[in-house]
């Protein structure tokens, strides 16, 4: 059951490709526009390229959020989806989930772009990619 509601978000999202696009594009013009903001000083941008990578993947998040549950309630199938004989939780973790492999992993696979954007040597790349990867579904899930 959990396998097909992640299926069918999966399907709803990538029938409209701007949805997916969106908050990618909305990371990487918070992670470009930061250097050109406060300059190009290599030991600058690293020292704060954690903050700054962590607030862009979190607004990014935020911005797909909304179409968690929207859509559904929209067009009536948020009800359908109560009657279905699967326990509520089981329904509401397949959205979660589906909402982090739109958003969450491509944040994660986006972040050596990040980190080269910002003047992260290999080692602070991977310490922000192994945090991005234990705290991006704490974001789908908020």
């Amino acid at each position: 059951m959990l396998g097909r509601v992640i299926q069918r978000e999966l399907k709803i999202v990538f029938r409209s490709g701007a949805e997916v696009i969106n908050p990618l594009w909305f990371f990487l013009i918070v992670i470009t526009l930061f250097p050109l903001g406060i300059g190009p000083e290599p030991q600058l941008l690293a020292r704060i390229a954690p903050g700054v990578a962590w607030v862009a993947a979190l607004l990014a998040s935020l911005l797909a959020l909304e179409r968690l549950f929207r859509d559904d309630f929209l067009d009536g199938s948020l009800e359908q989806l109560l009657l279905l004989p699967a326990p509520l939780p089981l329904t509401v973790l397949g959205k979660v989930i589906a909402h982090w492999l739109v958003t969450g992993l491509p944040l994660i696979i986006l972040s050596p772009l990040a980190a080269l954007l910002l003047s992260l040597d290999f080692a602070g790349w991977r310490a922000l990619a192994l945090t991005l990867l234990l705290g991006t579904p704490t974001f789908s899930f908020l």
